[in-house]
């Protein structure tokens, strides 16, 4: 079950008590669930009760104690509990991760795209500055996506030499600039764009970013958000863990590496349960990793497999609870609710962060998306294959089941950004 999915299960709780009389509030257009905050357990949370109490003239455990037992027993979900002034915490059935991981095989890294056209088309137009067209080629990209008709166009303009064929070839033999390069009207034109036009202009890029080749060169341009200047320097390449970019593509790589060595193993990946064996989570679906992990040379803990970082923001974070530790009860039960693998909270949230990417035009919501997948994918990787004399089981083929789904998710998200998944690094 996807957070959209479980967002209108519990909207259609919100619906039966309104339809039973026990609610006298209007029904909500839409309802937020994201992952439980400290004190919460289970999968996902909502503070929907907290929003419709003041509206029902109720308090909000009553209210959400009558949403409870509306959610119980939904297909899809194991547990809802109530937890601090009324926060809904729900916990999916264990065949939800399951199946989650079985459709993102299926799809491959198409996972998240929207199949049939939605009949809507954009006009998508950008000075011609490098930034402002790669962006605009990654948009278009993440419109398509979604089922969204797309025509992209780049102005011309003197003042910025692009006037002249070199600029924008470069752009296209460096970059993998696509579609739209030299059509278009001139800039200065925007004032004048039809009804469906969006015009990219973000903060341009302070200097040419060709020198770092195709793949950083992007990333640099795309990872900050329009409204930040883009860094053009060499931090892009280092291969590091401190480099967004490296841990993705490594994760990748990584991710390719454990599939080819359990083929030559003879097993396979297979759908199954996953418990948390990694470190404390981060809010955002990372995973930092457990105090015992190797030390880097300034003494902070790093991801397994991963090379040695010297940046201070690795370290342990000593107010955040353990994954495995966050676990409730429901009332009038003292069967534990365990917390799920935190990578499937991220790979769950993959169709919602493509849609929003594309929506308010922010590749950059993907790129920190795809770093999010890369630091919750790499601690699982170590446990992924059998080791000395242990015979692959169903435990292991339920890790490579997970690590491939996030290294589709992975492959399927850079092609977007226009950025090569290696197979080797």
């Amino acid at each position: 079950m996807t957070p959209v999915e479980l967002s209108r299960t519990v909207l259609g709780a919100v619906r039966r008590a309104v339809d039973d009389g026990v609610l006298a509030v209007a029904v909500p257009e839409r309802v937020k669930v994201t992952a439980p905050g400290p004190g919460g357990c289970g999968d996902y949370a909502t503070n929907i009760a907290l929003q419709l109490a003041r509206p029902a003239g109720q308090p909000p455990l009553h209210v959400a104690e009558i949403l409870r037992t509306r959610l119980v027993g939904r297909d899809g979900v194991r547990d809802v509990v109530v937890t601090g002034p009324g926060f809904l915490n729900i916990t999916l059935a264990d065949a939800a991760g399951v199946d989650l991981v079985a459709e993102i095989l299926r799809r491959g890294p198409r996972y998240g795209f929207v199949d049939q056209p939605g009949g809507e088309a954009v006009e998508l137009r950008a000075p011609c500055e490098v930034r402002a067209v790669v962006v605009m080629d990654v948009v278009a990209r993440l419109l398509r996506s979604q089922g969204v008709a797309v025509r992209a166009s780049i102005g011309v303009s003197t003042s910025t030499g692009c006037d002249g064929a070199l600029p924008v070839g470069e752009w296209v033999s460096v970059l993998g600039v696509r579609g739209g390069v030299g059509e278009g009207a001139a800039s200065g034109e925007a004032s004048s764009s039809p009804p469906g036009t969006v015009t990219i202009q973000p903060v341009p890029s302070p200097a040419s970013p060709l020198h770092l080749g195709r793949d950083a060169a992007r990333w640099a341009l795309l990872h900050p958000a329009a409204h930040d200047r883009p860094r053009i320097s060499d931090e892009h390449l280092v291969q590091r863990e401190g480099n967004p970019l490296f841990r993705v593509r490594y994760a990748h790589a990584r991710i390719r590496a454990v599939s080819r060595n359990a083929a030559d193993l003879g097993f396979r990946a297979e759908p199954g349960a996953v418990e948390p064996d990694g470190g404390p989570a981060r809010p955002g679906g990372t995973l930092i990793p457990p105090t015992d992990a190797p030390a880097g040379s300034n003494g902070t803990p790093t991801h397994p497999g991963v090379p040695t970082p010297d940046a201070p923001d690795a370290q342990l974070r000593g107010d955040e609870m353990p994954a495995r530790t966050r676990i409730g009860t429901s009332p009038g039960s003292m069967d534990p609710v365990a917390t799920p693998h935190p990578l499937l909270h991220a790979l769950a949230d993959h169709p919602r962060v493509l849609a929003q990417a594309a929506a308010h035009r922010a590749p950059d919501r993907l790129a920190r998306h795809l770093v999010s997948v890369a630091d919750a994918v790499l601690p699982l990787l170590p446990s992924v294959l059998p080791r000395g004399a242990v015979k692959p089981s169903a435990t292991h083929r339920a890790r490579l089941a997970l690590a491939e789904a996030a290294g589709a998710v992975l492959a399927g998200g850079l092609s977007l950004l226009g950025i090569d998944a290696p197979e080797h690094l």
